[in-house]
């Protein structure tokens, strides 16, 4: 099996039976939907730094937590069904369980399902937060968290390579071998499964460029941890009227995996840098790469490390109004082991197999593998631009409820992984009691459709002690046509 390695083989076994986040670790905020003038404490590192100077509801100076998960997949065409095999597929693979191989009628009906369709699959998960936060000083925070980022969406014939492999519509021969005989016949519809699993080989006779062949395809794939910092507090004011507080905030980034990839009328590359442990065989491409790398691990080794900066600013009015604004992540990383880059050659044969599970992610061994339709380059280094956003938030506060509005959109557009357009949402939540809240909101934008989020927080002892779960969609739950499905949870925060 193609490992991916114990850590998130752990990850991936924590939740249910289930383009960016735009509230990372902080689960209290997924199941409002709005971020920006909610969170504190180290909740707030990459959302809004200026509230680390706010203080926490509990006026407590320390909190510490981990074991926060976050976990989305979102689509703009596939049902909640289809995303869930989508899921399961991909949990099986993690945990190395034996997963079932499609026939081939199956095979083409998982080409079909994704032909065409954006899919995005977001994972968080906090493994350490810290936060110290006094009225004097102002607010400090640390946290060490992962975050593992797919989104995909794939023309005809890259749909039909990957999942069909040599005997990919696309090419109109195929090499068989039966016993010692080898020969080649027509593809066509109605060869047997026995001739379908004696192909060795698929050529076109008249082959496409790649650029031609992938026109209207787009990866992005990014496996990273993130050390994030911040410090927050207060610049000028009167409490009971105007108070401005300024924040700022950064992460060192380490990057395990990446997988960058554009082809359209406009532009075209591919970049892709893995660590030793995806155990990708690159062929004779790897012994000319400046930046091949072979060393694996049970802890697997970055191949690209990066810097984020995070700049916010924000204000209480009368205690009741909080509006803030914020940019995160202005930064990028750079990529030393196992980079290539794709060279715009004939796609003329293949020799891998398609697919035989509905695991999208394992389509980059399709393309990246000895054998498959890609010509390899390797490269010395590559840079990637992070996909930073702006933020714009504000809420009120009256009593036992308060309510707020969110803006996140692309800081730079063309930055690769950015929001293609901003994300919408409202939401809020109400104290029911002094040790429970219930939260409730609504998204759209970017790659959603129409998210209602839900969410339950417990918080006992004054706030010593605080748990909860949400979902970014509720609708997942009540209608089978919805469009995503999505967990967040966290056990184990504590306040004193």
């Amino acid at each position: 099996m193609k490992a991916i390695i114990a850590l998130f083989a752990f990850l991936f076994t924590l939740s249910f039976n289930f383009h960016a986040q735009t509230q990372g670790i902080a689960y209290p905020a997924v199941g409002k939907g709005v971020a920006t003038t909610f969170v504190t404490d180290y909740h707030s590192l990459g959302i809004n730094s200026s509230a680390l100077g706010w203080g926490n509801e509990y006026n407590k100076k320390f909190t510490t937590g981990s074991s926060e998960f976050n976990l989305g997949i979102y689509s703009d065409s596939l049902n909640s069904d289809k995303l869930k095999a989508l899921y399961k597929s991909i949990r099986q693979t993690v945990t190395d369980k034996e997963t079932d191989t499609a026939g081939w009628q199956a095979q083409r009906q998982y080409a079909m399902d994704y032909l065409n369709s954006g899919i995005a699959f977001d994972m968080s998960f906090n493994w350490a937060g810290f936060s110290f936060q006094s009225e004097k000083l102002g607010g400090f925070a640390f946290n060490i968290s992962e975050n593992y980022s797919w989104y995909s969406r794939f023309n005809d014939n890259t749909t039909d390579l990957i999942f069909n492999g040599r005997v990919a519509n696309y090419f109109d021969s195929l090499t068989v071998v039966f016993g010692t005989d080898t020969s080649r016949i027509a593809n066509s519809a109605s060869l047997s499964d026995d001739t379908l699993n004696a192909v060795i080989q698929g050529t076109a006779s008249v082959p496409l460029g790649l650029r031609e062949f992938m026109n209207g395809t787009e990866i992005r794939f990014a496996w990273n941890r993130y050390y994030n910092f911040g410090y927050g507090r207060k610049v000028f004011g009167k409490d009971s009227t105007f108070v401005l507080y300024a924040g700022i905030g950064g992460r060192f980034i380490q990057s395990m995996a990446m997988f960058n990839a554009v082809a359209n009328d406009d532009e075209f590359y591919v970049y892709s840098s893995f660590n030793s442990n995806y155990d990708i065989d690159y062929g004779a491409a790897a012994s000319g790469n400046p930046s091949a790398f072979t060393s694996t691990g049970n802890i697997p080794k970055p191949v690209g490390t990066g810097y984020g900066i995070d700049l916010s600013a924000s204000a209480i009015i009368f205690n009741k109004l909080k509006v803030a604004a914020a940019v995160n992540n202005i930064g990028s990383v750079t990529y030393t082991r196992n980079v290539y880059s794709v060279n715009d050659t004939l796609v003329a044969s293949m020799e891998l197999a398609g697919l035989g599970n509905y695991n999208i992610t394992n389509s980059v061994y399709n393309l990246l593998e000895d054998g498959g339709v890609i010509s390899l380059e390797g490269e010395e280094k590559y840079t990637l631009k992070n996909a930073a956003t702006y933020r714009l938030g504000a809420s009120f506060e009256l009593g036992r409820v308060r309510v707020g509005m969110d803006v996140v959109g692309p800081f730079d557009r063309d930055n690769p992984g950015s929001l293609t357009n901003p994300v919408v949402s409202v939401g809020g939540d109400v104290r029911v009691f002094k040790w429970l809240r219930l939260s409730a909101g609504y998204l759209g934008g970017g790659l959603y459709k129409h998210n209602v989020p839900v969410g339950i927080n417990f918080a006992f002892g004054g706030g010593t002690y605080e748990f909860g779960v949400s979902s970014r969609d509720a609708l997942t739950f009540f209608l089978d046509g919805s469009n995503s499905v999505s967990t967040a949870f966290g056990f184990a925060r504590f306040r004193f």
